[in-house]
């Protein structure tokens, strides 16, 4: 590879993908760690959720969104869905000829270095959580650990409950976060999910869906200080840093990144609202795009 064409592959953006708007809380990981990195953002709203689908099914998606994101010319690719990373991630991993990453593995690492006690607990959608992933992934790094997994698919709808009532400036909707889903019928769900897991002795909990990081307030409400939040967005980033040092791809250092953003659904204000609370920051470039089947 010529010197000038290294160079344009390694400002190459990085691709990232969801069933919706909450990978945009990888990607906003990705933005803070990376910042010199592009990012092509796509948002399946119009196939969303993924949780409760068949993973056969969340699979085909996976690999025909991949190869949208190879057409535009991505370095790297993160899927920012639990549900799509067990069911796509290693088909995707096996075809694609650029690094594929998703938020299980970096999950599940992080959990088993952070626990004390050997108990880990993992809240996610019944799609991920049934498919077993984070057990075989935390117990292939430490056979010793037990895992206590419990689906929580209302969260997702109280996460999004929570940007629609959390009105103001996107500079200050962490504060303005911690403050909506702190709220009687919230922290009576959330008692409902996490009291059994703490009398499980959990010491560490994964947050194995990428809502979750904008809920982080309710579910540390809950399990309290002595447990270890782990937000799979976070550790994905660290990978994909990673991943870009092991390849000699980073961008330049002078490289102007650039974001943009694009949805299945219809609604590209709605996309755009929500967006950019989970990415904190304005979403400026939203698209629509109808996938090729």
């Amino acid at each position: 590879m010529t010197e000038s064409k290294a160079a344009s592959f390694n400002n190459a953006p990085i691709g990232v993908f969801d069933s919706g708007f909450g990978g945009l809380t990888v990607a906003s990981e990705l933005a803070k760690a990376l910042p010199h990195e592009s990012i092509i953002y796509l948002g399946d709203s119009a196939r969303c959720p993924y949780g409760p689908r068949d993973l056969d099914e969340v699979n085909t998606f996976v690999q025909q969104i991949t190869s949208w994101l190879v057409d535009r010319k991505v370095k790297l690719i993160v899927i920012a869905c639990n549900t799509a990373t067990a069911a796509g991630l290693a088909h995707a991993q096996q075809t694609l000829d650029i690094p594929v990453i998703g938020v299980i593995e970096p999950g599940a690492r992080a959990a088993a270095a952070t626990t004390r006690n050997r108990r880990v607990g993992v809240i996610a959608t019944k799609g991920t959580i049934d498919s077993g992933a984070y057990t075989e992934a935390i117990r292939a790094i430490d056979p010793q650990i037990t895992v206590f997994s419990v689906p929580t698919p209302r969260f997702v709808i109280i996460a999004e409950q929570g940007i629609r009532m959390a009105q103001g400036p996107i500079e200050s909707y962490t504060s303005l976060a911690s403050k909506v889903y702190i709220r009687p019928e919230f922290e009576e769900i959330a008692r409902e999910y996490l009291i059994p897991l703490t009398q499980c002795n959990i010491d560490t909990l994964v947050m194995g869906c990428t809502h979750f990081p904008l809920i982080k307030t309710l579910i540390g409400g809950v399990v309290g200080h002595d447990v270890t939040l782990i937000s799979s967005a976070e550790e994905a980033a660290r990978d994909a840093a990673s991943v870009l040092e092991a390849c000699g791809a980073q961008a330049s250092p002078d490289a102007t990144p650039t974001y943009e953003f694009y949805t299945t659904g219809n609604d590209i204000e709605e996309f755009r609202s929500f967006g950019s609370r989970a990415f904190l920051h304005e979403l400026e470039n939203v698209y629509h795009v109808d996938l090729p089947q």
